[in-house]
Formats: C-alpha cells, sequence, structure tokens
C-alpha cells in the first residue's frame, strides 16, 4: 500500500469514527434528563473546561481533580474564583513537569503524581494510540503496547491520608478508569458533594448508561451533558 492509499484510509477511518461519535453521542442525549439549576457556570479553557454548580462550592471546599496533563486552567480557575484547596492526580511525567511550574507560585494547588483507582497499589498506563497525546490509559483503552507502571490509590485512601472528611468536588478525566473509580465510591457511600465525570471515547453506550444509571439511583443527579464526539463531560451533583 502506497503512503498515499494509507493517508486515505487513515483519513476515512477518522471520518468513520467521528460519524459513529456524533451518532452516539445523539443517542444518549435523547435519554438524558438533567435538573435545573441557576448556579451554574463554566470554569476553563475550551478544552479544559467544565460546567458547575457554584453554590455548591465556598473557600473551604476540598476539590480532587483526576487528570491533570497539561491544563490547567478548571484547577486554577477553582482556586481564583472560590479560594479553595485543590488536589491535582496525575501519572504522566509530563504531567508532573508541567505541574512543578504551577507549584511554585499558588499556595492552593497541590500535585500528586498518582491515578486513582479503586484501591491502592501500581497498574501499567499505556500510551495514547494518537502521537503527542499525554495521556494514557490504565485500562489500555486504546489497545496499545506501550506502557509504563504507576502508583495508583483510592480516593478513600486519599481522604484519610489528607484528613478529609468530604470531598467536594471530585473531577475524572481518567481515560477509561472512571468506572473502577465510581463503582469503588458508591460501594463505599464515599462523601462526594459534584461529580465530574469524562466518560472517555470511544465507550459502549450500554456501559456508560448503566452507570449513570448507577450514579442516579446511589442519590447523584445529573445537571449539565456536554457531548461533543470525543470528550463527553458529565456533571452530577449530590441530593
Amino acid at each position: 500500500m502506497t503512503a498515499v492509499a494509507r493517508g486515505w484510509d487513515g483519513l476515512i477511518g477518522r471520518l468513520s469514527r467521528a460519524i459513529t461519535q456524533r451518532a452516539n453521542a445523539w443517542r444518549l442525549s435523547r435519554t438524558l434528563r438533567t435538573a435545573p439549576r441557576e448556579d451554574l457556570a463554566c470554569i476553563g479553557s475550551t478544552y479544559g473546561a467544565w460546567t458547575i454548580p457554584t453554590g455548591a462550592l465556598t473557600k473551604d471546599s476540598v476539590c480532587y481533580l483526576a487528570g491533570l496533563g497539561e491544563d490547567a486552567s478548571f484547577d486554577l480557575g477553582l482556586i481564583e474564583r472560590f479560594g479553595c484547596t485543590v488536589h491535582a492526580f496525575d501519572p504522566v511525567p509530563e504531567a508532573a513537569r508541567y505541574a512543578s511550574k504551577i507549584t511554585a507560585s499558588e499556595s492552593h494547588f497541590h500535585f500528586h503524581p498518582f491515578g486513582l483507582w479503586s484501591s491502592d497499589g501500581t497498574l501499567r498506563f499505556y500510551e495514547n494510540a494518537e502521537p503527542g497525546f499525554v495521556s494514557r490509559s490504565a485500562t489500555n483503552m486504546h489497545g496499545t503496547g506501550g506502557y509504563s507502571e504507576a502508583q495508583v490509590r483510592s480516593v478513600g485512601s486519599l481522604m484519610a491520608e489528607l484528613g478529609d472528611e468530604r470531598v467536594d468536588l471530585l473531577k475524572l478525566s481518567v481515560e477509561g478508569s472512571e468506572y473502577e473509580i465510581l463503582g469503588d465510591l458508591l460501594a463505599k457511600h464515599l462523601p462526594v458533594g459534584v461529580l465530574c465525570v469524562e466518560f472517555a471515547q470511544p465507550a459502549p453506550l450500554t456501559q456508560i448508561r448503566r452507570q449513570i444509571q448507577a450514579l442516579e439511583e446511589g442519590g447523584y443527579q445529573l445537571v449539565r451533558a456536554s457531548l461533543p464526539p470525543f470528550n463527553w463531560k458529565l456533571t452530577f451533583c449530590s441530593q
């Protein structure tokens, strides 16, 4: 196969995936029901932004944000708006290097070089299939071969170590690990106020729907859903 032919095949494949993702986003959107709130605000850059209920946070709030990458706009936006404490978690070296520049000047920002999971230990984090992407997946959602090992912690273990009786906001942008972490959170009835969950793509719609149902049965209300093709972000609040 020539380079031109491979290029065309790659383009056709990307277009096909984009069409499928748009169709799946439309199917999911038809089944979602959001609870109305007047205090929703978008915080962060275009890529790293999340919409959250501002009435749920104060300067005394504790935020656990998993998946820093190289975009701290949401983290810093929370600090700027509320003056609260932010703990950022990411196991990739690129995130650690990026975070070191922030911790040097922002006392409310605390970086931890490990991932979140349902238990404490060490996992393999597999490389992203797209060149240039620093994110890695503990579930190998992209089916790649290269990996590095990194420490992981559970939310409950971190709360005990850091002395936090409650997490006011938990963000999960964790490349397929969201189901493992959320299952642990619900099973242990951990006190988390706001949940910002990115359902990494591609993923089966049935899996996402089951997780949303489990969160609703666990006492969470969906208050915001953003479903562009490859970056599905849902915000939930405990009732």
